[in-house]
């Protein structure tokens, strides 16, 4: 089991966020997801948004911290990065 999350540097909606993807599956990542009560609306293509204030007990529930650039690179050599121009 490989969930990653990445720093929250990602600004939206007066805050930032971090980018939490398995580099596994959908079906891994999903019920990770859920185990922590985060919402399917946070769900975007290939990974869920978590606020910054979340963070730590992601990492402390058991995801690997990494770069942005690191799980970008983890989803794509998994065959599971989906961009939005590759979206229907």
């Amino acid at each position: 089991m490989t969930v990653l999350i990445d720093p929250p540097n990602a600004p939206g909606h007066g805050r930032l966020w971090s980018h939490l993807a398995s580099d596994t599956s959908y079906d891994e990542l999903h019920a990770f997801a859920r185990t922590l009560g985060i919402p399917a609306r946070g769900f975007d293509r290939d990974h869920y948004d978590v606020p910054a204030e979340r963070y730590d007990d992601v990492v402390a529930a058991g995801a690997t911290p990494v770069s942005s650039r690191e799980l970008v690179r983890r989803l794509t050599a998994a065959g599971l990065r989906r961009r939005k121009r590759d979206s229907p």
